[in-house]
């Protein structure tokens, strides 16, 4: 999946790369391809997203499963250089009482 791109580092989070457009015809391969990563790292996750271009409300759903899994491990989620009308989303849905948006 081409909007997903895992980026290992040597510290305590495990960085993805989000491009493109993540919806309900991709969500299930985000998540799949997240919770593997996360799976073989168990790490904390910081998604970068300056470079995704839309969301809809299945993937909203997907951060917040992502985000359960991870605290009930006891790491976090945060979210870094999202564009203003996707960052709007997750403030609008209240999600950065979950996760980090920065």
């Amino acid at each position: 999946m081409k909007e997903v791109c895992i980026k290992e580092s040597a510290g305590e989070t495990l960085e993805i790369v989000l491009s493109g457009d993540i919806d309900a015809g991709n969500a299930e391969a985000f998540y799949g391809e997240v919770m593997t990563a996360y799976e073989d790292a168990n790490k904390n996750i910081c998604f970068d997203c300056a470079a995704l271009a839309f969301i809809d409300s299945t993937t909203l759903g997907t951060f917040v499963k992502i985000t359960k899994r991870l605290k009930a491990d006891g790491y976090t989620v945060r979210l870094v250089g999202a564009q203003a009308k996707i960052k709007k989303l997750f403030l609008i849905c209240a999600l950065d009482k979950i996760m980090e948006i920065a």
